[in-house]
């Protein structure tokens, strides 16, 4: 399900391995997932999805300029945030680290990858997603496969 304030747009779920733009979106006051060729169509991202982006994730900070820019990586795993407020953003992107970031400041036209979706649970809502091997990718350290091979 994609964040509140893109219900005028069309959308339809990501899907495994396309690469994703983020993207301000006409009609709507807000940012989100489009693929390359279909940029005026959000993409929407299930909570536990994992993206890779092509480059360290930057995102729009007050007064960035008197700071220096912080970096959070590349890696992120898709979140859903403050689900009690019906009228706030909800959709967020968390680092390895635990910091979390509002979809809806990250700058436009980074590039993500779709490494993984979530596993469905039997009542069809995304639960946290199975951690399996990729050809293309190491383990990372800490993921549950790097554990259960170790122990």
């Amino acid at each position: 399900m994609c964040d509140y304030s893109l219900h005028a747009v069309a959308s339809r779920p990501a899907r495994l391995g396309e690469i994703l733009t983020t993207t301000k979106f006409r009609n709507s006051s807000t940012r989100g997932f489009a693929a390359l060729d279909e940029p005026n169509i959000a993409v929407c991202v299930m909570p536990g999805t994992e993206l890779a982006f092509e480059q360290d994730v930057a995102w729009e900070r007050p007064f960035s300029f008197f700071r220096r820019r912080l970096r959070a990586g590349r890696l992120v795993r898709f979140r859903r945030v403050d689900p009690a407020n019906p009228y706030a953003h909800h959709d967020a992107v968390e680092f390895p680290d635990g910091r979390t970031v509002l979809l809806t400041i990250l700058q436009p036209r980074q590039r993500a990858t779709v490494l993984q979706l979530p596993a469905e649970r039997q009542d069809g809502v995304g639960s946290e997603p199975i951690t399996t091997s990729s050809p293309h990718e190491p383990d990372l350290p800490g993921s549950e496969l790097a554990r259960r091979s170790h122990v």
